[in-house]
């Protein structure tokens, strides 16, 4: 099956990345309801600098996932990632990224001290913060800092990344690459969106992982992709009618 439901585990670090033509925002939603829908004592925190949680609700409705419920429950826990990183970005406060680290924190703590289930951060979309501005050595520091929290946490992390200029990676994803235990690679085809193939994902091992647990796809078999009304289906190159 792809991508995997054990993608990522607990402790390690998910990098997605995406372009333009080919947006990763549905891999994203994806692993939010198979997360909370998997067990009721899973929990997800989720930080989103690019879409509103009313999208966020939106889209979940269609897998019929209420995240009003699971907000009310405790199983999701939304981080307003800008009114943490705003005062500091307009001078009024801290460093730019270290009362969001520390709101992080907070809540992971707090998780962590209830019985249950997995523990899964989402963070969505990692370069907004440097279109907003924040330098770039404050935002490797904060990555650094919230892979070495949820690995200490044992805490699976989702961080997705958007690529401008695709083959020229730049200092945050050439950081991103060197941390991350797993990194799928969400990229359109050549001739662009089809009616059939939305778009590509390659699967690559981070340079620490030394004993990979799920297969390496590289991008010259990359699995293709097909958008939906209510989710995403999965096949192998030139097999649009078969679903992984």
């Amino acid at each position: 099956m792809f991508p995997p439901n054990t993608l990522p585990l607990p402790g390690e670090i998910l990098l997605i990345t995406d372009e333009l033509l080919a947006p990763a925002d549905f891999l994203l939603h994806r692993h939010l309801t198979t997360a909370l829908k998997e067990s009721k004592t899973n929990k997800c925190v989720l930080l989103s600098f690019s879409e509103d949680i009313g999208r966020w609700k939106a889209v979940s409705l269609r897998s019929n996932l209420n995240l009003a419920q699971y907000l009310d429950s405790g199983a999701l826990t939304i981080v307003d990632a800008m009114l943490h990183v705003s005062p500091a970005l307009d001078g009024e406060g801290d460093i730019p990224l270290r009362a969001l680290f520390q709101q992080i924190s907070r809540v992971l703590a707090s998780l962590s001290s209830e019985a249950g289930g997995a523990v899964s951060v989402i963070l969505d979309d990692i370069s907004c913060l440097e279109w907003m501005g924040v330098p770039i050595a404050d935002i490797t520091r904060f990555i650094r800092a919230l892979c070495a929290l949820c690995r200490k946490a044992n805490t699976s992390l989702i961080i997705r990344h958007h690529v401008i200029t695709p083959g020229e990676p730049d200092d945050v994803l050439k950081h991103l690459l060197q941390l991350c235990t797993y990194h799928m690679d969400v990229f359109p085809l050549s001739s662009g969106r089809s009616g059939t193939v939305s778009g590509q994902v390659a699967l690559h091992a981070g340079p620490g992982t030394a004993q990979p647990s799920h297969r390496h796809i590289p991008r010259s078999a990359a699995v293709q992709y097909r958008l939906t009304d209510v989710g995403s289906v999965f096949f192998d190159r030139g097999t649009g009618s078969g679903v992984l």
